[in-house]
């Protein structure tokens, strides 16, 4: 299977389905996260329990989050997609409460493969516009 359709179903069954049960199917039992400041996970190794959990934490915030692909570029051990992600605020964002709020906002990530395997990510994405959307910062 092509790196970028492997991608392309792992966003579907983790992602947008929450299919914790398939993490092994697609993650490398190392996964870093690359670049991505904003991430409380950004710059550590994560087994695939450490995986879990930061799903769990983007999940209890936005439960009905979905990622759609609108393009991808497949390299020897990169992928990159650009995204359009949406959900609906209904959990604690770090300090901040629900709004119960809809999100709609644009992004890149870069995915690393090793042994056939998602390793990690390099992202970058307008989280101010997300903050914008929600009513925390002014518009």
């Amino acid at each position: 299977m092509k790196k970028e359709d492997f991608l392309r179903e792992f966003m579907n069954e983790i992602w947008n389905k929450k299919r914790f049960d398939k993490v092994e199917k697609y993650v490398h039992r190392q996964y870093t996260i690359h670049l991505d400041t904003s991430d409380p996970w950004e710059g550590k190794i994560l087994d695939h329990e450490e995986f879990k959990t930061r799903l769990n934490y983007s999940f209890d915030s936005f439960p009905d989050m979905n990622f759609e692909i609108t393009s991808a570029i497949e390299d020897d051990n990169l992928v990159a997609i650009t995204w359009i992600l949406t959900g609906t605020n209904r959990g604690m964002i770090g300090e901040y409460p629900p709004t119960n709020k809809a999100i709609n906002t644009r992004g890149m990530t870069i995915y690393h493969f090793k042994d056939d395997l998602i390793c990690g990510h390099t992202q970058v994405f307008d989280r101010t516009t997300v903050m914008k959307q929600l009513g925390f910062i002014d518009v």
